[in-house]
């Protein structure tokens, strides 16, 4: 008797040997002469040319990975002439299973029959070519299967024999697929490219951040299906099923993103201080994330924030095969439970006040879109879904949101599933100032009102290009179509008011605030600066009244942030004026660069504020966030590398402070340039000096490579670069 031989062994998700067809079945063992007269040799799944036509190669070259809706090609050779046989064996089947308990009855085994025709619509297999020793088998996946590792075997007579496993993934490049994605240039980028960026700062000064993906590491497909089975268990979901559906997927894997100490792949950190974890700011890729956590025997990684949970769910998407991208919007009302109101508080000094789970303006917010169909919804809703991993305080429910259709978004369809009600509102709210006064009464503030949702951006198709996609979630700011939505949306809310006795989901804005305009202030200074510059201000006052006013102003300076919370006032100074009727004057003031060093925060960012006041207490509030910048980080490559050569690059550092940066340590990482990330010590660098540091490597692979530099010393934590180069092939 001559053993079955697979092209590999290959695990379940609980990481026991795929060989059970299922209970009612015997174990798979080879189909002896004993039985039957044949045995089979060896199953050869072609590995290289089935990964290669499904898009898969890079993902493994040692393990069958195909997309759901092709077909794949296998060998199955035998041990002696088939025909010998063939009245034994007129009716040959494959037999396909996946999940711990595959059964029949839900679907997650099937058998079918090898034919001269094969079915393009469900499991099928075809005989394409058949000599007496082997037979090759073109085996047809459904467009609508359930992803997953699935083991493969071959039933003839009464015996089984486990011909090999496989996995299989969405497949954004087949018609029939929920995922499918026309234009070849965006599932380049938005299934296969493992390298992105992540823009965050402020509207006005936006940064873009390097981000590897990596979602085709040899381990990380493994990781990605052990992250669902987690999140089915505790979920107590047993349907296997379900797995076919990219909703069901995108939901599961959000779930798990960012959850609590029992399930989550990171924990949240908003503010402080990170000595038993690492700062979100200082992770480069999703790889060393995912592989902690499953080190950590699946215990939450620490730390992230909203735009670390995106980027780590935009890797596992795209290992799935569903098409995904990473959104960046800033002033994001967050935490309003669907509200179009958002309230922020401030004392006469202009400290801003803001408790931990109260509804606020983000400085930025970072979030993902999915390609799909929508099945379940109207056509018109198919295409981007918003999809976000970050916590939300709802009444109800789990705490992520999505996948919510941006069309649904942009129309104002907030009755649409999934959460469109919550996208709506973090980028349609109206933010309002109220002062705190000293005595404990709360007043209104005299201010231009706050719009939310403004320049939504993601990274261009095939360049590092930032592309505004606002356009996709509103209409113009003041257009007649955003009147049109909004008017909309308010007769949904007092249609809902007054057909229920509980209180809407959203509420309309108050119209309390409105006073005569007695004082007009306008706030202004640099968008942004680079670190060590001094910040100026320049505040521009007006008394458009007919009479003499005595006035007082308080100018602010505050760290932040970026989640809309003051971290402390660094900076304050006063004036005391009379505006005559109808007089405009303008006032500068300086914050000095060691008023605000010590307490920038993780993000450097600022808030100025301005605060107008009359003898009659009437207030008028200005507001400017600004992003300092750190000092350039420069990458030098030679003007032309060639895979397998040695090659240098060359990294510099120009300290622009007054004092010395100390303990500084670059960490270098280039996916087919340098194995793994390297670590080098550079020391001191001295005031005004440049350090510079040459590293040698042998790129391995050719076309458009990244290096990413990452650089952390004593005064910075978050100080990235990159710089793409093409690597000729050898």
């Amino acid at each position: 008797m001559e053993h079955c031989l697979s092209g590999e062994t290959g695990l379940y998700q609980d990481g026991t040997q795929g060989q059970s067809v299922g209970s009612s079945q015997p174990q798979a063992h080879s189909i002896s002469s004993h039985a039957t007269g044949l045995s089979i040799k060896r199953c050869d799944f072609k590995i290289t040319m089935n990964n290669n036509n499904h898009h898969t190669e890079q993902i493994s070259t040692k393990r069958l990975m195909v997309r759901r809706g092709q077909p794949f090609i296998i060998t199955v050779s035998f041990s002696s002439p088939v025909y010998n046989y063939l009245q034994q064996l007129k009716r040959t089947f494959l037999i396909v299973q996946t999940g711990p308990n595959p059964s029949k009855t839900d679907g997650t085994q099937v058998e079918f029959p090898i034919s001269r025709l094969g079915d393009q619509k469900q499991w099928s297999a075809a005989l394409e070519e058949q000599d007496p020793c082997f037979w090759t088998i073109s085996v047809n996946t459904p467009a609508n299967a359930p992803i997953g590792q699935y083991a493969l075997l071959l039933h003839a007579s009464k015996s089984y024999c486990l011909l090999g496993n496989f996995i299989l993934l969405f497949n954004p490049w087949c018609q029939d697929d929920e995922v499918f994605l026309a234009n070849e240039a965006q599932r380049q980028e938005y299934v296969l490219n493992q390298e992105g960026i992540v823009y965050w700062g402020t509207e006005n000064a936006v940064l873009a951040q390097p981000w590897d993906f990596n979602q085709f590491e040899e381990d990380i497909v493994d990781i990605c299906f052990t992250l669902l089975d987690i999140g089915e268990r505790h979920q107590r979901d047993k349907d296997h099923t379900q797995r076919k559906n990219p909703i069901y997927i995108c939901r599961t894997v959000a779930a798990m993103m960012n959850c609590d100490e029992v399930r989550g792949i990171m924990t949240e950190y908003g503010t402080g201080k990170y000595y038993d974890g690492t700062p979100p700011s200082n992770w480069l890729g999703s790889s060393p994330i995912l592989r902690q956590w499953v080190a950590l025997k699946c215990k939450p990684v620490r730390y992230g924030q909203c735009w670390v949970f995106a980027a780590v769910m935009c890797s596992v998407l795209r290992c799935l095969g569903i098409p995904t991208r990473v959104v960046t919007g800033f002033t994001w009302a967050h935490n309003t439970n669907s509200s179009l109101n958002v309230d922020e508080y401030y004392d006469e000094n202009g400290m801003l006040l803001t408790h931990d789970k109260s509804a606020r303006v983000w400085t930025f917010h970072v979030w993902n879109e999915c390609w799909m169909a929508r099945t379940d919804l109207l056509p018109e809703y198919s295409g981007w879904q918003a999809l976000d991993a970050t916590c939300q305080e709802k009444s109800k429910g789990a705490s992520f949101c999505g996948p919510a259709p941006v069309q649904a978004i942009k129309e104002g369809d907030t009755e649409v599933d999934y959460d469109v009600c919550y996208f709506f509102a973090a980028i349609n709210a109206k933010c309002h100032i109220w002062i705190h006064k000293t005595d404990g009464i709360l007043k209104p503030a005299c201010i231009c009102t706050k719009y939310t949702g403004n320049n939504i951006s993601t990274k261009s198709v095939g360049s590092e290009r930032c592309e505004d996609i606002t356009h996709n979630y509103k209409y113009p700011e003041g257009s007649l179509q955003e009147k049109k939505i909004l008017d909309k949306v308010y007769r949904r809310i007092k249609t809902l008011e007054t057909t229920t006795s509980t209180k809407s989901e959203f509420s309309s804005i108050s119209t309390a605030l409105e006073e005569p305009v007695n004082l007009f202030i306008q706030l202004q200074s640099n968008s942004s600066l680079l670190l060590g510059q001094d910040v100026p201000i320049s505040v521009e006052v007006f008394n458009p009244s007919g009479g003499e006013k005595a006035t007082h102003l308080v100018l602010g300076a505050q760290s932040l942030h970026y989640g809309g919370t003051s971290i402390t006032q660094l900076w304050k100074k006063e004036f005391h004026f009379i505006l005559k009727s109808n007089e405009a004057n303008t006032l500068q003031a300086t914050v000095p660069y060691s008023q605000y060093i010590k307490e920038l925060g993780e993000n450097h960012l600022l808030r100025l504020t301005a605060m107008l006041r009359d003898k009659d207490s009437y207030i008028c509030f200005a507001q400017e966030e600004i992003r300092i910048c750190d000092p350039p980080l420069i990458i030098k490559f030679p003007e032309h590398m060639v895979q397998y050569q040695p090659a240098s690059v060359e990294i510099s550092l120009l300290n622009p402070l007054a004092e010395t940066l100390e303990k500084c340590v670059i960490v270098v990482g280039g996916r087919g340039l340098i194995y793994r990330q390297r670590k080098y010590r550079l020391g001191s660098v001295q005031p005004g000096s440049t350090q510079q540091l040459r590293i040698s490597f042998t790129p391995t692979e050719a076309g458009p490579r990244r290096l990413t530099v990452n650089l952390t010393c004593l005064q910075l934590q978050n100080l990235k670069s990159y710089k793409s180069i093409n690597i000729a092939a050898a």
